[in-house]
Order: structure tokens, then C-alpha cells, then sequence
């Protein structure tokens, strides 16, 4: 689903409930509108990335803690695609095939990668276009260690 608001276009992927809950996003046009807006721009080769968190509730029916929470979200690998920059992937000597990503993919990045900062959604990270080290289809697929 694409929600495309003025001047900006956020591209929602199409994932379950539980993995949605992971990365916590506004659904209504409004919500997403408010969500970028209140978000930095990354600026030449960087990408804004939200780390996935994974479910508030395991399969045996325990409620994960905030803080539980918000530390598989710090240590996450995982992330969510959100603005890229102007000149991502542009350099055509180091990125000769093309993109590595696009907003609205999951990517796995480093654990120590990019700089950190915390909105009133949570956790984000920008990171330089080259430290993108994987496409991922399926984010709870991945185990988060911490």
C-alpha cells in the first residue's frame, strides 16, 4: 500500500499484524503525515531507518516489558526503510547495479551502525547508504540478540 501525502511518500509494506506491530507505524493518512513531518530529513547519502522491535507478546502469551522493548529495539538489525536522502545510491562507481533498498523495505544494517536517536514513535536510526548489508522479506525471521 502506498500512502502519499504532500511532497512526501511513505510506502507502507504489506505485512501481518504482528510484524506491523513491530514496527509500529500510523495507518490513517493523517497519523503518517504527522510521523514524517515530525522526523529529520537524512541529507545526501544517508537513509532514515525504523529498527523493528518484533512482537509485544510472545507465543506462550507473555506481555514483553517497555523496557524489554525498547532494548530489542536499540539492538535490533532490522529496520524499516523510512526517507532517503537525495544522493543515495547515485555514486554509479560504488553502486554500479543500482539501489540497494528503497523506502518502505526492511534492511539489515550493523548493530553499532549509524547514529541513534529516539522520537515520541521510538527508536530511529540514519545510516550512510553503504552500510545496508541485506534485504529482508520477513522481519520476525530474524532473531534478535541482546
Amino acid at each position: 500500500m502506498t500512502i502519499i501525502v504532500p511532497e512526501k511518500e511513505l510506502i507502507v509494506p504489506k505485512i501481518d499484524d504482528t510484524e506491523r506491530e513491530g514496527i509500529k507505524l500510523p495507518t490513517d493518512p493523517e497519523g503518517i503525515k504527522k510521523y514524517l513531518d515530525s522526523l529529520p530529513d537524512p541529507t545526501g547519502y544517508r537513509l532514515l531507518i525504523r529498527p523493528y522491535s518484533g512482537k509485544a507478546k510472545t507465543d506462550g502469551g507473555v506481555f514483553l516489558s517497555e523496557q524489554s522493548h525498547d532494548t530489542i529495539q536499540m539492538t535490533t538489525v532490522v529496520g524499516l526503510v523510512i526517507k532517503m536522502g537525495d544522493l543515495c545510491y547515485k555514486d554509479k562507481k560504488r553502486f554500479s547495479t543500482g539501489d540497494w533498498c528503497k523506502v518502505g523495505v526492511f534492511v539489515m544494517y550493523g548493530r553499532y551502525a549509524g547514529s541513534r536517536f529516539k522520537t515520541k514513535y521510538g527508536e530511529h536510526r540514519i545510516l550512510n547508504d553503504d552500510e545496508i548489508i541485506g534485504i529482508v522479506r520477513k522481519p520476525s525471521d530474524v532473531l534478535h540478540l541482546y
